[in-house]
């Protein structure tokens, strides 16, 4: 028996919800939600503890370091992990780690015991498991809902993380610190947390979709070093994932510090605005990325997606100049609901290209290395942007985070020839009347919840879960993946 009745002939869903006819997606979406809520609530709840134990920012900037240093490590590795262990195993090591330091941290709080070093391990400990998260996540997404449904799905988790992450864990994180303390918001954080964890063991699990070679058990070390290689080699021959990755990286060198370091000093010193006109910025940011990733959830992939979806993330950093200009808090606020949306509407084209034109055996080490570039130069921005803008100025530093990317964009698009790219290999979707009902893990009367798999891509071991090949449809013409390259 299915989870939910097929979607009845001719009546169609809007674009946005059609992952959601999966009983698989609707359980995993569930796990993210309330996950995110957690990690929301605890960031704020951990900032707090910090304070409460007389803490300044130096003493929080040891917590964050300690949780960015976890994060890095084990990053590259983590895609080699992906590709390896059944996806929903690893995510539910990283969700009981992430329970765990919650909980110690909430009992440690409630004691009156806790210690700044016990708050910077954890952080380090929940932040190795985050490295582990996101390629794991990125690898399992295609083999739990059909290919069409990917850019709805990648949409709906860019409205996740802003509105929930971003907004409301951290509005009930100030509301129960401001009530009681900070180890009761840490308890709240727990409490979601282990209902996220809950709803993540009702995925079914599902194969990895890869061939591993007999050695990788006996030579574990060799073969994940040569893992690492082989994903390393298909980023450099592959140029369209070379080209966006390297434009990625600079943009987020010359935007992130100015954003994120810079504009707080605009309201304050230029334009008289305090704590409050700050919030307001940062929640027009997280609010425009949650309308641009349901408006791209709700679209088709377009035809030229790799030169859109440059040119938007180029064009999007132009409102950076109007920052850096801005005669008043609400020309700031406009300004990053549509730096929010122009950066979050090309992530969900991005998640998808990746999930649809990487080879499943290859999907958890690219998403490791796309993880890798996006947090890595964060920090270098960062502790760049105050020396330059004492150099140059505020506004001209506003105005190279706005105009470089743009150029950048331009020069990736045309050294990739990514246009020609795109044509070669479209993405399009035949239209949802021509589709027939979603189906995933977990639809059909022979799969099991949490069953074992094993075997490469489409593969099964004969029991519990069925074919893969259910659930992956197979490409259109044209929009078959690359071919791995030799590593050697």
């Amino acid at each position: 028996m299915t989870d939910a009745p097929p979607v009845a002939a001719g009546r169609q869903l809007p674009r946005a919800l059609t992952p959601f006819r999966t009983p698989a997606y609707r359980r995993l979406a569930v796990a993210l939600v309330l996950s995110t809520f957690a990690t929301g609530v605890w960031i704020v709840a951990q900032v707090w503890e910090v304070i409460r134990l007389g803490g300044g920012p130096a003493q929080l900037s040891v917590v964050s370091t300690a949780a960015a240093v976890g994060v890095l490590l084990p990053a590259l590795l983590a895609g080699v992990v992906a590709d390896r262990v059944p996806q929903k195993t690893i995510l539910l090591c990283v969700a009981g780690i992430e329970l765990g330091g919650m909980s110690l941290v909430a009992v440690l709080s409630l004691t009156d015991v806790t210690r700044l070093w016990h708050l910077a391990a954890v952080a380090f400990v929940t932040g190795v498991g985050m490295a582990f998260y996101y390629p794991a996540y990125s690898a399992w997404l295609p083999a739990l809902v059909p290919e069409s449904d990917l850019m709805a799905v990648n949409g709906f988790e860019g409205m996740v993380r802003p509105t929930i992450g971003q907004a409301a864990g951290p509005a009930v994180a100030g509301a129960v610190v401001g009530m009681a303390n900070p180890g009761s918001a840490v308890l709240v954080a727990a409490g979601a947390a282990a209902l996220g964890l809950l709803a993540l063991t009702t995925v079914p699990k599902t194969a990895v979709r890869r061939e591993l070679p007999a050695e990788a058990v006996a030579h574990p070390v060799r073969t994940a070093v040569a893992d690492m290689r082989e994903g390393l080699a298909y980023m450099w021959r592959t140029p369209w994932l070379l080209a966006t990755l390297l434009f990625a990286s600079l943009m987020i060198l010359v935007l992130m510090g100015p954003l994120e370091v810079l504009t707080p000093f605009i309201i304050k010193d230029r334009l008289g605005g305090g704590p409050g006109d700050h919030a307001w910025v940062l929640g027009a940011f997280g609010i425009g990325g949650a309308v641009g990733s349901l408006i791209m959830a709700s679209m088709r992939m377009p035809r030229r997606y790799l030169t859109w979806m440059n040119l938007l993330w180029g064009v999007g950093c132009l409102p950076m100049i109007v920052i850096g200009f801005a005669g008043s808090v609400w020309v700031v606020i406009g300004s990053a609901f549509l730096l929010g949306a122009m950066f979050s509407a090309p992530m969900v084209i991005w998640g998808t290209l990746l999930q649809r034109r990487v080879p499943p055996a290859l999907l958890g080490r690219v998403a490791s290395l796309d993880f890798f570039v996006s947090i890595s130069l964060m920090p270098v921005s960062m502790a760049l942007a105050g020396p330059i803008s004492q150099l140059i100025g505020l506004r001209a530093t506003f105005v190279i985070a706005g105009v470089v990317p743009a150029l950048v964009a331009v020069v990736a698009i045309i050294w990739a020839k990514l246009p020609a790219d795109e044509l070669a290999h479209p993405l399009r979707d035949e239209p949802e009347s021509e589709r027939g009902p979603a189906r995933g893990p977990g639809d059909g009367p022979d799969d099991e919840l949490g069953g074992d798999h094993d075997g490469g891509p489409g593969g099964h071991d004969g029991g519990p879960g069925g074919d893969l090949s259910a659930v992956i449809p197979a490409p259109t013409p044209g929009a078959e993946r690359e071919p791995v390259p030799d590593p050697a």
